[in-house]
């Protein structure tokens, strides 16, 4: 997999945050964090990301909304999303929100590095 991408991940846990962003640049791509949804969507780098992480639940603006506001303003990056959640349908909305993948926290590493080598190949 080509390095340099630039990865957003949006999470209001800073420790979670911390944990992806270090995780990702260890893979050899630049990492932008972002405390929530709003945050992201008014970068000024919105357009270069080649990927999104984001948690699905957060204080205002939730994964699943963050996905149909980029849905909204036709941009196209991949969004990968992680929840502590275990409501049973939460995947299907996810998924039918147009996620790249979904995964349920604890996360396995390699179980996100195949997600993130997947929405790139996208």
């Amino acid at each position: 997999m080509a390095a340099g991408h630039l990865i957003s991940i949006v999470d209001d846990d800073p420790s979670m945050r911390d944990a992806l962003a270090g995780l990702i640049r260890s893979l050899g791509h630049e990492v932008r964090v972002f405390a929530s949804a709003e945050a992201f969507l008014a970068s000024d780098e919105l357009g270069r990301f080649s990927c999104a992480i984001t948690d699905i639940q957060m204080p205002g603006m939730n994964g699943i909304e963050l996905k149909r506001q980029l849905s909204q303003r036709h941009e196209t990056v991949p969004v990968i999303m992680i929840t502590a959640r275990a409501e049973p349908d939460l995947e299907e909305k996810a998924m039918l929100s147009g996620a790249a993948c979904f995964l349920r926290k604890p996360i396995e590493a390699a179980t996100l590095v195949g997600c993130l080598e997947k929405a790139l190949r996208t």
